[in-house]
């Protein structure tokens, strides 16, 4: 009988566990930091469980299987996937083994967009969801989301939207999207992939299995990307601000087929609001799912994930925006064009990121307040740009940021590094941010959402 080993037991890897052995698969689970949760799911599944800290885990792991599934955070340097390497076990991630489970399925195969990129997956991911919704679908969406493919696969919907890290990627040995965009490159998790051509390649995968049904849609002006598409073999679909398939003319997003939506009245226009807004368009209108004449409406009615430039409150003057999820400097200097004059806090730990290039538009930068383990970095970035404060707690930061804020200028939480050294996740790091500013003003917000 098949026996699959499972490295990583966070929510991911406990959903591949159960997926597995409700297909009466067997399973050895592996974590490196076991606890009582582990061992009640080995005992539910009839599962072998390593604690991976032990001498003989790798072999212990091992021992007997056909298939190791990392969870994403495990990085390919990890001793487990080297043995496996080189022992000749297949290496597979969950969104790879749900599109193989997909193909099987009685009555057919449902249509699978994805969402890859540096930043915005997410968002791009939840808009795409939104329209197809708006119309009618029924929507699952996947991957690097709440819900792992797998564990969404059995479902009762109509159409999967599939979110996609590199980390998921990098191992997909057949995984493929009827439609799928690549939405910008940066260095990233450079602490995870051994260079920026190992990241860059994992995430060519979403198009490394595409056929010429499917639909590859790409940013315009960007050439990495764009070579990547021109080598698939699906049809080739340009989206960015201009000179692009799905483009702005005058104040309206427009498609091949006409006008899509008027940009005053999107969910929100800053320039990425809008560039996300066009790849979700082209998503479901190359998809053949929804026609762009009926997306009006839902782009004006979309809202966005919380800790994404989330406006948080206006106090005296200033509006204070939390962007907690941007942990890389190209999301945090995403974040910073969106305003005129701001003033930033930022820091945390950092991915082996240069953070100089947050520091790329100085005539924007009225201060910076630095956090975390790698404030030293931040500060080193913008020395000679700005003013720049070092803060020992997320208090600290904002009482700084407040005193060199005034009127007309925005405050921006938009650390370019990891939450990882003061916080759980860039969930709690939000969360606290905003609870200090509305401790420091003692009032309620005005205009706040």
């Amino acid at each position: 009988m098949q026996r699959v080993a499972v490295l990583g037991l966070a929510l991911t890897g406990t959903a591949v566990a159960r997926a597995m052995s409700a297909r009466g698969i067997l399973v050895t689970l592996g974590d490196n930091r076991i606890s009582s949760e582990h061992q009640a799911l080995a005992n539910e599944l009839g599962a072998v469980l390593i604690d991976m800290n032990v001498n003989g885990a790798v072999a212990a792991l091992l021992d007997g299987v056909d298939t190791l599934m990392p969870a994403p955070g495990v990085p390919p340097s990890h001793p487990a996937i080297v043995a496996a390497t080189q022992r000749g076990i297949a290496i597979r991630t969950e969104i790879d083994v749900a599109y193989e489970w997909e193909q099987s399925r009685v009555g057919g195969p449902r249509p699978i967009l994805g969402v890859t990129g540096t930043d915005g997956k997410t968002t791009t991911t939840m808009i795409t969801a939104h329209l197809l919704r708006e119309n009618g679908l029924r929507v699952a969406e996947v991957g690097n989301t709440d819900l792992p493919f797998v564990a969404a696969v059995d479902s009762d919907v109509d159409v999967f939207v599939v979110e996609c890290s590199s980390f998921r990627l990098r191992y997909t040995t057949q995984f493929r999207c009827n439609a799928s965009v690549w939405l910008n490159f940066a260095p990233d998790h450079l602490d995870w992939h051994s260079d920026i051509h190992d990241y860059a390649s994992a995430k060519e995968q979403m198009w490394k299995f595409v056929t010429d049904s499917d639909v590859a849609v790409f940013p315009a002006g960007n050439e990495l990307i764009t070579s990547a598409a021109q080598r698939s073999l699906a049809r080739t679909v340009s989206f960015g601000m201009s000179d692009a398939l799905y483009c702005v003319q005058g104040e309206q997003l427009v498609s091949p087929d006409g006008p899509v939506c008027d940009i005053k009245n999107l969910w929100r226009s800053m320039p990425h609001d809008i560039t996300n807004s066009l790849a979700a368009t082209a998503l479901v209108v190359e998809s053949g799912l929804v026609p762009a004449g009926r997306l009006a409406a839902a782009l004006s009615n979309f809202i966005s994930a919380h800790h994404r430039i989330e406006h948080i409150g206006d106090f005296d003057g200033s509006a204070w925006f939390d962007d907690s999820k941007a942990t890389s400097p190209h999301a945090a200097l995403t974040a910073i064009r969106a305003f005129e004059s701001v003033v930033l806090i930022a820091g945390g730990r950092n991915k082996d990121l240069d953070l100089n290039q947050m520091a790329t538009e100085p005539h924007r930068m009225v201060g910076v307040v630095a956090i975390g383990d790698d404030a030293h970095l931040v500060a080193a970035a913008f020395d000679g740009v700005c003013e720049v404060k070092t803060a020992r707690d997320m208090q600290s930061a904002v009482q700084m940021a407040a005193l060199m804020a005034s009127p007309g200028v925005a405050v921006l939480l938009s650390p370019g590094c990891t939450s990882y050294d003061w916080y759980r996740n860039y969930n709690e790091r939000g969360e606290h941010f905003t609870q200090c500013v509305r401790e420091h003003f003692g009032r309620g917000a005005t205009n706040g959402k």
